[in-house]
């Protein structure tokens, strides 16, 4: 039986770890965790923020992919959207799903992510 979702993997490209730190822990406010050594020696590097965990793991020939992307539940979407935005990252709202505000951002390597907050009342 599952009972959570242990964290989501994305894809970077190599070398892109100190973009990658800038923006998960500076634009989303997330936390660097350590990776166990032995997977430390393949690049990349976690983030959390809470019980979320997002891995990003060094690929070859790596592209972002276009359509897959986590879903990132979030409070006070409003001003998480206006951090974002005054961090220099890109907001693109999106009213297409009832019940909630949601908008999407792309990491510095071109990684989709969706933050949404349900709309409540």
């Amino acid at each position: 039986m599952i009972t959570a979702l242990d964290h989501v993997q994305l894809a970077a490209p190599e070398g892109s770890e100190d973009a990658l730190r800038a923006y998960y822990t500076d634009v989303l406010g997330m936390t660097e965790i350590a990776k166990p050594p032995v997977l430390a020696a393949r690049g990349g590097c976690w983030f959390a923020a809470g019980p979320v965990q997002l891995h990003l793991g060094i690929e070859a020939d790596f592209r972002p992919a276009r359509k897959a992307h986590p879903g990132l539940r979030v409070t006070g979407i409003e001003a998480y959207a206006a951090r974002l935005t005054e961090r220099g990252a890109e907001v693109v709202w999106d009213g297409n799903l009832p019940g909630h505000r949601r908008f999407y951002s792309h990491d510095p390597v071109g990684n989709r992510l969706e933050f949404l907050e349900p709309v409540t009342g």
